[in-house]
């Protein structure tokens, strides 16, 4: 069976609960989720989000079980049917959240931002992601992508042994 690698929602601590109208549950599959924003200017942005609105643009991954955003994600594997899976509720939202004309148009698209999202899971499993974004100077939504490397026991050296006496 196929494997992908797909960011994973995180929750280090409580603060995502408070920061975003809705929080992503840790462990479900998200994806960048700048298409919530896209279409719309800066000027519109910043005059009509609210302060955890201005925060989930700023800087939130969007989970596809609640719709709801994080801070942080870590690469994940996921096999064939689950990658699907979220492609197909990715592609719901589309259609009951932003209107989409049908399933068969929003598919195409929703699988699109889940590929988008695979690609930048090039680091091992595990590793951190943050993203920020931003508009430049033509009022361009801009995404950067953070990777925070896990410091993993199993990487380093062991620096004790415990023996029997």
């Amino acid at each position: 069976m196929t494997q992908h690698r797909l960011p994973r929602s995180l929750r280090l601590d409580s603060s995502d609960l408070y920061v975003f109208a809705t929080a992503a549950e840790p462990g479900e599959w998200a994806v960048s989720g700048a298409f919530a924003f896209a279409n719309r200017d800066a000027a519109d942005l910043e005059a009509n989000l609210d302060a955890k609105e201005k925060l989930a643009l700023a800087n939130g991954w969007l989970g596809t079980d609640s719709f709801g955003y994080s801070s942080l994600v870590e690469i994940a594997e996921i096999d064939e049917a689950g990658y699907f899976a979220v492609v197909e509720r990715l592609a719901r939202h589309f259609v009951e959240r932003y209107g989409a004309p049908g399933l068969a148009e929003a598919l195409p698209v929703a699988r699109r931002e889940v590929d988008d999202a695979s690609e930048l899971c090039t680091h091992k499993t595990g590793t951190l992601l943050a993203v920020e974004r931003d508009f430049d100077e033509k009022g361009q939504l801009l995404e950067r992508f953070r990777v925070i490397r896990p410091e993993r026991a199993e990487d380093h050296a062991k620096i004790w042994e415990i023996v029997e006496d």
